[in-house]
């Protein structure tokens, strides 16, 4: 198992690049994302790896950062993603923003990638909306385990998951899109979470104007 290479970049292609490490040229697959990371050919460069083996190949797939590589190995666990969706949902968007989508179930910022239809952007949605946890995500979870935390104390809290998902429904009626809501709204309930409905609705209409 190859889990780094470290070398000078020989060639870079429409969906893979070479890596020259020691007079071995490597052929490793990587997003768009990780290969605008790249230098120009003849660069030094270092890279993640994952080898995906099946009866008929070997591949290599190179990732520029842990991140991207743990989205891969996590995007590849749901049914219907191989690992070429997995590369082109990585090209399309930064792990960041694939998590905020799960946290947030946004399902419509998933389908932005070719080949993402709705019915398997809900099926990455619910299959992977626990792991985010896992991987270090607030995320969905902020809300529930504030309440989690009240209750243990046996006190009522003050923002619940219902609160958000209203705030959240409420800008996105008013067209914001509910991944960039999510945001702004998970961060300032956990600023302040006191705060009621309509005061976390006023600042986050104020946040997103801005």
């Amino acid at each position: 198992m190859i889990g780094k290479l470290t070398g000078r970049v020989d060639n870079i292609a429409e969906d893979h690049f070479i890596l020259d490490v020691n007079g071995v040229g490597y052929l490793v697959f990587a997003s768009g994302r990780t290969l605008s990371a790249l230098p120009p050919p003849g660069g030094a460069a270092a890279v993640l790896t994952e080898t995906h083996v099946r009866e008929d190949h070997i591949h290599l797939y190179g990732f520029a950062t842990a991140a991207e590589r743990v989205w891969f190995k996590t995007l590849t666990t749901v049914q219907g993603v191989g690992v070429k969706m997995a590369m082109a949902i990585l090209s399309a968007l930064s792990p960041e923003q694939i998590l905020t989508a799960i946290a947030a179930q946004d399902k419509k910022a998933l389908t932005v990638v070719s080949g993402v239809g709705p019915k398997l952007a809900e099926r990455i949605v619910l299959e992977l909306k626990s792991k985010t946890v896992q991987l270090g995500a607030a995320g969905f979870s902020i809300a529930a385990s504030h309440a989690g935390e009240a209750s243990a104390k046996g006190k009522k809290p003050a923002t619940t998951p219902t609160m958000v998902e209203d705030a959240l429904s409420a800008l996105v009626h008013l067209g914001y899109g509910r991944s960039e809501a999510f945001s702004v709204v998970m961060r300032l309930q956990q600023e302040a979470p006191d705060a009621k409905l309509d005061a976390l609705i006023r600042n986050s209409l104020r946040e997103l104007a801005a």
